[in-house]
């Protein structure tokens, strides 16, 4: 197995520096010349003041504003932090051993950093807070969900666990809020083809093989809302919010399904009702069972006024 390159920046806020590999052809005269052209999000003055500053270097060391171009190379910087807007919500830890971390997601925190959110993060909250700068997801939930998530504390464990994710040999079991509906009859299995476009916010179900599999389960109604359990035999895109809009019960919170709402993202009120809650599997390592099970219950159900107003 090929070993990752050691970056020769040291991680800020526990997070690796960018690696941009500089193509074999081109007519740049400059390394600057093509991080302008490369990076059209980031104002030239600001790759100038990078530059000035040491802030882009390659393996030898910081690149100057005149360093040539180099084909076949590499250049390494951290990019600028957007603005975010702090999550004032805990993580919960369930487990934590010297191989992995299971936690309890809070709504409205991402797993990992993307686009708009990277301090406010799972990951890197946790890198910080309990100094595991290696640690990474075995896999990852969605933003608005909540719940149990995995993290691989030991690097050498790495592939044997999110192999395990990969070919699907981790029970996943989810409880949701929705309406209840007396003519649907449950349980029953959804299975349908999901589609996600890049740059799409919404997924959608179309003709075709179907890629997605979810057994819905009515656990107990009670004035006009239901509490169900989601078992999904697949991880698509949204899966589970598709399903259950698809069977005219859209979870409560949800602002992308039916309709898609424009909610800012600092908004924290009226969180999806949807709750990872069990990860169940055999340890690739140990081969002894594990079982987690999340210490989070779903607001709408116990104080469904109290979730309206928060």
């Amino acid at each position: 197995m090929r070993r990752r390159q050691q970056p020769p920046l040291p991680k800020r806020h526990g997070l690796d520096p960018a690696r941009l590999r500089l193509p074999e052809e081109g007519d740049w005269a400059t390394i600057r010349d093509h991080l302008v052209e490369r990076l059209p999000r980031v104002r030239p003055e600001r790759i100038d003041e990078l530059l000035r500053e040491g802030g882009i270097v390659d393996l030898t060391g910081p690149i100057a504003l005149d360093t040539p171009y180099a084909p076949g190379g590499a250049v390494w910087f951290h990019r600028d932090l957007p603005t975010e807007t702090e999550v004032p919500f805990p993580i919960g830890i369930v487990h934590r051993d010297d191989d992995i971390l299971v936690v309890d997601k809070p709504h409205f925190l991402s797993t990992i950093p993307r686009g708009q959110h990277i301090l406010q993060t799972a990951l890197v909250k946790l890198r910080r807070e309990l100094d595991l700068p290696d640690l990474v997801p075995a896999h990852r939930l969605d933003r608005v969900t909540a719940g149990l998530v995995m993290f691989i504390v030991n690097p050498a464990r790495r592939g044997a666990y999110q192999t395990m994710f990969h070919k699907r040999l981790v029970f996943k079991e989810y409880e949701a809020i929705a309406g209840y509906d007396p003519a649907l009859e449950l349980p029953r299995t959804i299975i349908s083809r999901i589609v996600k476009e890049k740059q799409v916010l919404q997924a959608y179900e179309a003709e075709g093989e179907p890629n997605a599999e979810t057994l819905v389960e009515l656990l107990e109604h009670r004035d006009g809302l239901g509490r169900y359990r989601l078992r999904p035999r697949t991880g698509r895109t949204h899966q589970l919010r598709l399903h259950m809009n698809s069977l005219g019960i859209p979870i409560l919170g949800d602002d992308f399904y039916p309709e898609l709402t424009d909610k800012p993202v600092d908004d924290y009120t009226r969180p999806l009702q949807l709750l990872a809650s069990t990860l169940e599997f055999t340890d690739p390592i140990t081969r002894e069972p594990r079982r987690f099970r999340t210490a989070r219950t779903l607001r709408a159900w116990d104080d469904y006024a109290g979730w309206q107003r928060d």
